[in-house]
């Protein structure tokens, strides 16, 4: 899969949320986008996924123009903002009505994506009762049981313990090592530096820098 964003601009009731974005992204790689609350990351996230369109440019996915040729990435797994599911169901439950869309898996892939993630399966807790931590999960899961060529992760490890951070950072790179494009946004800096192949710096809807973290740029070298 190879993602161009091309001039994206967006602006939103006289604001320029996104201006003249300029960006290619690959298969087999995890790219971070950092800067400051506002910035723009979420918004580049929305423009990919083809939640928002733009007021001039595009962004083209393997020769598809989004808004044209198609309206979303035909595989993509998305968490964006707070998580939401329905508030009186399961998470088992919520993943279920999630994945009728497509039927792609099956209700023991379902499963599975729970215990990946840490949440039981047999848990018949509605999602109202769930922790931030669960809900977390919950949005992980369903952005990664389908398991997408695309996946966008904002703040991915928001209200996570030691333990579920360990464990979504390594689902986030077995689905690099699976040839899939994976993007993120993380205020954690050190974390973002651990995982990603390239780092976006983002300020006021413009790409301000992007560079190879270490670890990548070694892998070149090699």
């Amino acid at each position: 899969m190879k993602i161009i964003i091309n001039n994206f601009t967006k602006k939103l009731s006289n604001n320029l949320v996104l201006d003249n974005v300029n960006l290619e992204l690959n298969s087999g790689k995890i790219y971070g986008l950092v800067g400051k609350n506002g910035s723009g990351k979420t918004m580049i996230m929305r423009a990919i996924c083809g939640l928002i369109l733009p007021t001039s440019g595009y962004v083209d996915i393997d020769g598809k123009v989004i808004g044209k040729d198609i309206s979303f990435p035909q595989s993509v797994g998305a968490l964006i903002e707070n998580p939401g599911f329905i508030s009186s169901y399961s998470g088992f439950r919520n993943l279920k009505v999630l994945a009728q869309i497509q039927n792609k898996i099956s209700d023991s892939d379902i499963i599975e994506t729970l215990k990946v993630v840490g949440l039981d399966p047999k848990d018949k807790k509605s999602f109202r009762k769930y922790s931030l931590g669960m809900k977390q999960k919950l949005g992980i899961a369903a952005a990664i049981m389908e398991n997408p060529e695309l996946l966008i992760l904002d703040e991915p490890f928001n209200g996570l313990d030691e333990e579920s951070v360990d464990r979504v950072r390594n689902l986030i790179i077995e689905r690099k090592n699976e040839n899939n494009i994976v993007i993120l946004s993380c205020h954690d800096s050190e974390e973002i530096e651990k995982i990603c192949d390239e780092i976006v710096e983002i300020s006021l809807g413009k790409i301000k820098n992007i560079r190879l973290t270490e670890k990548e740029g070694k892998n070149e070298e090699n």
